[in-house]
């Protein structure tokens, strides 16, 4: 694949959602979950698309449960903390698994173009990826790294 373009993930819904939608974008992708130490970082990814969506970055949350068993719920569970708790008003998907055998496609491409510090494994939850206009993988942060952090390299790829 030679871009994010090519790739589909379930929305909440369970439906396809071809990323395709979101062709010219600058895209923030995160793998999430709701009963993690990282939880509140969900936050700074609000604060990140409210400054920010109208000049065209897009937050994808993306559940996992693979960490520690921190996203157990089912997909309406998840919606209903991150609306209950958060009022989040960026796109959170479907659960889906970001390493092992049952990797989804996108996140096996995301750790081929960026590495981490356990080889191409997602570390932990709150793993970012952020993605240029053109499709093209940016730069991946630590779970460590909060999202106010991303400010300027989100705003040199929005002017980029």
């Amino acid at each position: 694949m030679s871009d994010i373009y090519q790739f589909s993930i379930d929305n909440a819904a369970g439906q396809p959602q071809p990323l395709e939608a979101y062709r010219g974008r600058v895209l923030l992708i995160v793998n999430t979950a709701s009963k993690c130490g990282f939880t509140p970082q969900y936050q700074g990814l609000q604060a990140l698309h409210d400054k920010y969506s109208e000049r065209g970055l897009t937050v994808l949350a993306l559940p996992c449960n693979q960490f520690g068993g921190q996203e157990p719920g089912d997909n309406a569970a998840v919606q209903e903390f991150c609306q209950l708790n958060y009022g989040l008003s960026f796109p959170v998907m479907a659960k889906l698994e970001v390493n092992g055998a049952a990797s989804h496609p996108l996140y096996q491409w995301l750790k081929g173009q960026r590495g981490g510090l356990l080889g191409s494994n997602i570390k932990w939850n709150f793993t970012k990826f952020l993605i240029g206009r053109d499709g093209q993988v940016i730069d991946r942060y630590a779970p460590l790294t909060k999202p106010a952090k991303l400010a300027d390299a989100i705003e040199q790829a929005l002017d980029g």
